[in-house]
């Protein structure tokens, strides 16, 4: 397991991220003409992926990203969100004060 810690400067605060990196060596297998890597079970399920995965060529790297589904988990957040009871609005109204009729 190899530790970063990567430094991020965004105005005047000065962000600490740790990440953790898996490294592995796996073999490069013949598949047909072609070459590929098998990924172990676990590992498919862990980083959740399915059928495809995001190749990214970077400079001296690959990098596999499983694919996220857009709106993935939208339906549940909806279920959560109609059954709330505070149905107060999130930004004040801004008219309040206003004569609106004014304006017409």
């Amino acid at each position: 397991m190899v530790v970063q810690f990567i430094r991020n400067r965004i105005g005047h605060c000065n962000n600490f991220v740790i990440t953790y990196l898996m490294e592995m060596k796996t073999p490069v297998i013949q598949i047909g003409n072609s070459k590929g890597l098998r990924l172990s079970k676990e590992i498919l399920e862990r980083y959740g992926i399915k059928d495809s995965v995001d190749l990214i060529l970077e400079e001296g790297q690959i990098v596999l990203k499983a694919i996220v589904e857009p709106r993935a988990g939208w339906e549940e957040s909806f279920q959560a969100a109609g059954a709330s009871t505070d149905h107060s609005l999130l930004i004040p109204d801004v008219f309040h004060e206003e004569d609106i009729e004014s304006w017409s």
